[in-house]
C-alpha cells in the first residue's frame, strides 16, 4: 500500500493536542469523516450490508458503497459473499479490527517517515537548495 499522509492533515494533527481516530485515520489513509464513521460502525456490527450500513448511517447506498470501496482500498474492510436462501448474494463487510488498523497506520507511517529520511540524505550540500 502506497499511501502519503496529507501535509495539511499532518500539520493539523500536530498542532492538535488531542487527535481523535478519524483525525489520525484522515491523516495517515487519506480518508474522509464519513469513511471513518462507516468503519466505526462496522467496527460495532461486522457482517453488514450496504443496506443495513445505509440505514445506520443515515446515508444513501451509493455512498456508503464508495466508502466501503475505499476502506477495502485502504485495508480497513474486508468483503465476504454471502448465499441467499432463495437463490443470490449479498456482500457482507467487516472492519479490520483496530489494532490491526493500528499496526497499518503505525506502518504507512514508518514507510512515509523513511522515505522523508532518504529525500533529506540526497539533499545536495550546495547553497542553492
Amino acid at each position: 500500500m502506497s499511501v502519503n499522509p496529507s501535509p495539511d492533515q499532518f500539520h493539523e494533527l500536530m498542532v492538535d493536542d488531542e487527535p481523535n481516530l478519524s483525525d489520525v485515520m484522515a491523516c495517515v489513509f487519506g480518508v474522509q469523516e464519513h469513511e471513518v464513521r462507516t468503519y466505526q460502525t462496522l467496527l460495532e456490527t461486522p457482517a453488514s450490508t450496504v443496506e443495513e450500513l445505509a440505514d445506520e448511517l443515515g446515508r444513501d447506498r451509493s455512498n456508503v458503497n464508495r466508502s466501503l470501496s475505499t476502506l477495502r482500498e485502504k485495508g480497513l474492510a474486508t468483503r465476504k459473499r454471502r448465499l441467499l436462501d432463495g437463490g443470490g448474494h449479498v456482500y457482507q463487510y467487516a472492519a479490520t479490527p483496530l489494532s490491526e488498523a493500528r499496526e497499518l497506520m503505525h506502518e504507512t507511517l514508518d514507510e512515509w517517515t523513511a522515505a522523508v529520511h532518504h529525500r533529506i540524505d540526497e539533499f545536495d550540500a550546495s547553497p542553492s537548495e
